[in-house]
């Protein structure tokens, strides 16, 4: 079971449980739990993951660091000639998130 989220800056910040309605609090919360991941799920945390600045397997939020490297997978990625690394639920919801002609991927194990 991982822990639900850690925190990550040296200041106060709200209590953990001031978050709870927040997306990714309850998408942790049910992974934790034994829940599976529904489409829009997977498509929504890979999206999140790609476009967070601090985190490339995990969500940032308040303060808190939510890790999601239980469940994302590594890829490569041949778009235009150039080779791209990216972390994902799954194929489908990296390619939901990426645009143009792709020409490869490939999942690292």
């Amino acid at each position: 079971m991982t822990q639900i989220a850690i925190k990550f800056v040296q200041w106060e910040v709200p209590a953990l449980e001031t978050l709870q309605n927040s997306r990714v609090y309850r998408l942790r919360e049910s992974l934790n739990n034994g829940g599976k991941l529904s489409r829009e799920d997977k498509n929504w945390m890979t999206r999140e993951v790609r476009n967070g600045t601090y985190f490339n397997k995990g969500i940032a939020l308040g303060g808190y660091y939510f890790d999601f490297s239980d469940v994302l997978k590594r890829y490569f990625v041949k778009q235009y000639g150039h080779i791209s690394e990216y972390y994902a639920a799954d194929k489908t919801a990296l390619r939901s998130m990426l645009y143009g002609r792709i020409e490869d991927i490939v999942e690292l194990k």
